[in-house]
């Protein structure tokens, strides 16, 4: 089986995005409340970035997106800050590490540019808390989100950020932890974008 190519996301990509988006909805209740216009909810607020997994035959597989936050309006300026969104993976394509891929290209986009991630995730969602700590998040708290569950109940959110400046150093921790002969092999196989 080949593994699947992580690419940007193009437009023409967005009905196959929609369609693993209302599979990983009726698997996994992601996202919560399904939107009224899933391409619109895709495309906004617009991404700074989009990335999708395809498999060999370019069905979309996977997704991820990062928006990028406004600053304070007033007060000395903050560090540049985005948000990753709208991550998911279908069912039948887990297991193969797509969710890491997608959050580590997204990291590489962030570390490139100085940028900080942040993402929310429900505090009941485990598999993706799960992956969020085994990947170097760190939990910044928890709060009420602004809109409710499909049944009107409120809905918890866990606040995760990685700074930019703490990705070179899991990635050197990665490298360093490899055999030497896994080392010298001429450097990544992960393409930019």
């Amino acid at each position: 089986m080949i593994p699947p190519r992580i690419r940007r996301r193009r437009a023409t990509d967005l009905d196959g995005c929609v369609a693993a988006l209302a599979e990983v909805h009726r698997v996994d209740r992601y996202p919560l409340n399904w939107p009224t216009d899933p391409h619109r909810w895709l495309r906004e607020p617009h991404p700074a970035r989009a990335w999708v997994a395809a498999d060999a035959d370019a069905a979309i597989v996977g997704h991820v997106a990062v928006h990028r936050l406004p600053g304070p309006a007033t007060g000395p300026p903050a560090r540049p800050t985005a948000e990753v969104a709208r991550l998911f993976v279908l069912p039948a394509a887990r297991g193969l590490a797509l969710g890491s891929a997608l959050l580590a290209r997204a990291r590489h986009w962030a570390s490139a540019r100085g940028t900080d991630l942040v993402l929310d995730v429900t505090c009941g969602d485990a598999a993706a808390t799960a992956l969020y700590e085994r990947t170097g998040w760190r939990c910044t708290g928890v709060s009420v989100a602004p809109w409710t569950a499909p049944d009107g109940s409120p809905v918890s959110l866990r606040h995760y950020t990685l700074r930019s400046d703490t990705v070179p150093a899991i990635a050197a921790r990665r490298r360093a932890s490899r055999p030497a002969a896994s080392r010298s092999s001429g450097g990544s196989n992960t393409s930019t974008s």
